[in-house]
């Protein structure tokens, strides 16, 4: 059996958006600055297409007390079918708190209408009528929080995805409190992705809690979400197997222990999950909807193990 399944994940490769796109994507890091108008309220990592032409943009938000650099090959990989990604860094060496998160996230929203056209290579420009929220962890709460109105902001957004969205531990629900634990009761007109870990609910070793515990997990984001409305869930990776491989300095070690991990190489996941995202915005953007369908009528062709595959439109 194991052989067969890593024989359909090859077929990965027949599926566009699972591999590198055909675009050739740049990153650049924007401090803020306050000799300038133009400078952004927190420091940004910026993931562009260097090729001319307006590409639809997506917001990112890093885990909690994460760095955005961590998910440098997953943005690449997004980057490269063809997406602006703005990915600021909302915490500092004292994380904030929730609520004060999601209001970081509405100042960096908007600041993108006058800010981002002027740190975009000459050729490119910002499609914001095509702007969608993106969140892993914590920054998955922050993405739906935001797009919930937990904070002003005068950006509308058009579509919203949480990688394995957490809301809480085993202290609560943090800040803001979204969760009602009641179906569909999320107020969103927007259509929703979420993709979850089938590790993310267990803890490791003597960590009292799991890093994306069951009644704060995927599980309970997509049972609020009203429809248009899709689930995955990576059946065999963990909450942290998104990022790159390593990732650097002490909170890069801290995020590779405190968490179950999958026993395979991270590349999948990170491909599985880039692809999901694009094949996702694509349908809902540009309806292209032919690897989006595939991947809902055979998950077998994605890299990874992909249980609990739903679709409602």
């Amino acid at each position: 059996m194991a052989q067969l399944l890593e024989t359909k994940h090859d077929l990965s490769t027949v599926v566009p958006v699972f591999v590198t796109g055909k675009y050739h994507p740049t990153s650049v890091s924007v401090d803020p600055s306050n000799s300038s108008p133009s400078s952004p309220p927190k420091p940004l990592l910026i993931f562009t297409p260097s090729e001319q032409g307006t590409y639809p943009v997506i917001l990112f938000f890093h885990g909690f007390y994460l760095r955005n650099n961590f998910y440098t090959g997953l943005l690449l990989h997004i980057s490269s079918h063809g997406f602006i990604i703005v990915a600021p860094q909302l915490s500092n060496i004292i994380p904030p708190s929730g609520t004060e998160e999601v209001e970081h996230a509405a100042k960096v929203a908007d600041w993108l209408p006058s800010g981002l056209p002027s740190v975009l290579p000459g050729n490119v420009e910002a499609n914001l009528a095509k702007l969608a929220l993106v969140g892993h962890s914590r920054g998955g709460k922050t993405a739906f929080a935001l797009a919930l109105g937990r904070a002003k902001t005068a950006q509308n957004f058009s579509a919203l995805v949480g990688i394995d969205p957490v809301a809480g531990n085993r202290f609560g629900e943090t800040s803001p409190k979204i969760l009602t634990y009641t179906p569909g009761s999320f107020d969103l007109s927007i259509p929703v992705a979420v993709v979850g870990t089938g590790l993310g609910p267990e803890s490791k070793g003597c960590m009292p809690c799991p890093c994306a515990p069951t009644q704060y997990n995927h599980e309970e984001f997509f049972n609020e979400c009203k429809p248009p409305r899709v689930h995955f869930d990576a059946k065999n990776y963990g909450h942290m197997d998104t990022l790159d491989d390593n990732p650097s300095g002490f909170i890069g070690k801290l995020s590779d222990t405190i968490c179950v991990n999958g026993e395979g190489p991270r590349d999948p996941m990170r491909r599985c999950v880039g692809g999901i995202v694009v094949a996702f915005l694509n349908y809902f953007f540009e309806a292209e909807k032919e690897d989006f369908m595939t991947i809902m009528n055979e998950p077998y062709v994605a890299p990874v193990t992909l249980d609990q595959v739903q679709f409602n439109v």
